[in-house]
């Protein structure tokens, strides 16, 4: 029902800044939760940050709350992570994904699409 391009991925040092995006197509972009999420080699796949349908709830995992920031804009079916004081463990593909919900809440499980990923590589 819905398919995510991520793009703005890669090479930044530590402390740096990348701001990364997720194209969605459909036209019903605002039926969907949105989140990002991150695997790093060797790794199982973490939840990132998550936004709510209308983009009025966030939510964001603790290693990355008070760096991170995520946005939406549904006119253009887009969603950004813009990424600060990045940090070596910050390396990983960071993945898009969305989920169809009834509510205005922030979901941090049970996404079913996904984009296709995109490097990020923080250097020490």
């Amino acid at each position: 029902q819905v398919q995510l391009v991520e793009s703005g991925g890669g090479l930044v040092q530590a402390g740096g800044s990348l701001r990364l995006s997720c194209a969605a197509s459909g036209r019903t972009f605002s039926i969907y939760a949105m989140a990002w999420f991150r695997q790093a080699p060797g790794k199982e796949r973490e939840f990132v940050s998550a936004i709510s349908r209308s983009g009025g709830s966030t939510d964001y995992a603790d290693s990355v709350k008070g760096r991170f920031t995520i946005s939406r804009d549904n006119a253009k079916n887009t969603v950004d992570l813009q990424m600060s004081s990045l940090k070596p463990e910050d390396t990983a593909v960071y993945y898009c994904a969305a989920r169809q919900t009834l509510l205005e809440i922030t979901m941090t499980t049970g996404y079913t699409y996904w984009g296709q990923g995109t490097q990020v590589t923080v250097s020490s």
